[in-house]
């Protein structure tokens, strides 16, 4: 019995010193991997209608700014396209103990951005940080298609280890999308030829200025002209004829509930408001019963994708307009601009 209870003293003994040798960082052994330091950063973008992880698909570029608990800069990491496409990819991040806001963009420091800080990183704390739309995409009467912009905020707490608070070594910061695409199409009733030369397309909105919360500044009101415009077969007249219509693509900023913005049509040759619709408040009547439980603003975050398309009367006023997003179909009848 005491040959017995000896080996399993001695087994005993083995495994603690065994799981001692592999938990230790701190003492160096030539046929040990060495222990990971810091923390690794996972990015999410799953704010979107689908619930799921986009991140690595739609997101070309990375850039942090890591902000100390009284808000100063701390420091700045860049990551782009060949590195975040990668679904395991995770940030390296070595930071001493404390507590830090990251604050995360995607778009920013691509090849061809449409957004910039409205300062250096370093050179402001980070209530004074802004991202704003280039001036030289707000042009008409042909306007640009916005590089896509992404935005998350996370709070940590850093260990002496240089791991979480509570041991762990991965945080996570999930973002959100702040641009939105909209194709505008434009028919005649009767199925005659459309000509989208004959209008002037665009959307009002007063959001080209984002705080550090990715509030929207307001700064004044500015519009959005289409990127891209031309006119596409519809389909068949009763007569055999081809119906044409007309598309316009147009990419806005961040859309917020409390902004009035607008989608107009005009016809050029008299100036004629033709259509003038409150935007959001009519994009808000596609939010579904099902999604009940979501907020307004979440859905228009959510949302970064519309498809609205108008009938044309005879007499040149919008008889109906239905706006189609996912399937869901909203008509508003008679919007002549008054």
């Amino acid at each position: 019995m005491k040959l017995i209870k000896n080996k399993i003293t001695s087994l005993s003994l083995m495994a603690t010193f065994a799981v001692s040798l592999l938990s230790s960082c701190n003492s160096i052994y030539e046929d040990l991997e060495p222990c990971e330091q810091g923390l690794k950063v996972r990015f999410v973008y799953d704010y979107n209608m689908e619930f799921a992880n986009a991140f690595h698909s739609q997101v070309d570029c990375l850039t942090l700014m890591i902000y100390d608990s009284e808000g100063n800069f701390v420091d700045q990491k860049v990551a782009h396209h060949n590195e975040i496409s990668n679904e395991n990819y995770r940030m390296d991040l070595d930071l001493p103990e404390g507590n830090y806001t990251l604050l995360a963009y995607g778009g920013l420091d691509c090849e061809k951005p449409s957004f910039m800080l409205g300062s250096r990183a370093e050179e402001t704390g980070m209530e004074g940080m802004s991202v704003n739309v280039l001036p030289e995409m707000i042009t008409a009467p042909e306007g640009n298609a916005l590089h896509h912009l992404y935005y998350g905020r996370h709070e940590v707490a850093v260990s002496k280890e240089g791991t979480r608070a509570d041991g762990l070594r991965e945080t996570t910061v999930y973002m959100m999308k702040d641009t939105n695409d909209f194709r505008v199409i434009l028919a005649y009733e009767d199925g005659r030829t459309i000509d989208v030369d004959e209008f002037e397309i665009s959307i009002t909105d007063d959001n080209t200025h984002l705080d550090w919360k990715n509030d929207v500044i307001r700064k004044g009101g500015v519009k959005y002209y289409p990127w891209t415009r031309g006119n596409s077969a519809l389909g068949e007249n009763e007569d055999g004829s081809e119906a044409i219509a007309a598309y316009a693509e147009i990419s806005t900023s961040r859309l917020v509930e409390e902004n009035d913005a607008r989608l107009e049509v005009k016809r050029k040759s008299d100036g004629k408001k033709v259509v003038s619709i409150p935007l959001t408040e009519v994009l808000l009547l596609l939010k579904s019963d099902r999604f009940n439980w979501m907020g307004n603003q979440e859905f228009l975050d959510r949302q970064s994708v519309w498809n609205l398309s108008f009938i044309l009367t005879g007499d040149a006023y919008w008889a109906n307009t239905s706006i189609v997003i996912n399937n869901w179909i909203v008509k508003i009848n008679n919007i002549n601009g008054k």
